[in-house]
């Protein structure tokens, strides 16, 4: 089974990356990309152009808008969406979709959201699976954060799980994506 590993940074991966080094898995390349989506979309598109993987896993670290989780606890994202690529108006956010300049059903979205349809390979994970949310910037702003918990109801935030979702959705390449939660959202 051919299998990809990305990670935004090598620190995120750290334990896993020591242990890989001392002893490779067979049929498993690693990938960092960089922080932030638009590395991250750029690296993991170029590297399903170039080989084909059974599966890509993401493993990174998150914030988290529910403070009932535990820092440290591991959630698999079932669905995620870019956050940010909206409009805030009215004292309302609309994202590209609420403005329909995008048709939420659009090829990978469904209703606005890049879904993993691999459920046997989340629940494989044997992790709680939860939504998350990608943006551009870590949310520290109060007005923002309402925003996003009233729009999405995220669990997790972080900058590259959309990039993962919508590559794998268009090269049709199973994944799953694991964030460790890092922080709270806010601090």
């Amino acid at each position: 089974m051919n299998q990809l590993i990305v990670s935004a940074t090598s620190l995120e991966i750290k334990p896993f990356l020591e242990g890989f080094r001392k002893d490779p898995v067979p049929d498993t390349d690693v990938l960092v990309t960089g922080i932030g989506l638009t590395a991250a979309t750029w690296h993991i598109a170029r590297q399903l152009q170039l080989k084909k993987y059974d599966r890509v896993i993401q493993a990174g670290v998150g914030g988290c808008f529910d403070n009932r989780i535990p820092l440290g606890s591991v959630l698999a994202i079932k669905q995620d969406t870019i956050a940010d690529e909206s409009v805030v108006g009215l004292k309302k956010l609309r994202t590209l979709f609420d403005l329909k300049l995008v048709p939420q059903n659009s090829h990978p979205y469904t209703k606005g959201w890049l879904i993993n349809p691999n459920k046997e390979l989340i629940k494989s994970a044997g992790l709680k699976a939860v939504k998350g949310v990608s943006v551009n910037q870590i949310s520290t702003d109060k007005k923002m954060i309402g925003f996003y918990r009233e729009h999405f109801n995220p669990v997790v935030e972080s900058m590259e799980g959309a990039a993962l979702h919508y590559c794998c959705l268009m090269e049709k390449t199973p994944f799953v994506q694991i964030r460790s939660i890092s922080n709270y959202i806010g601090e």
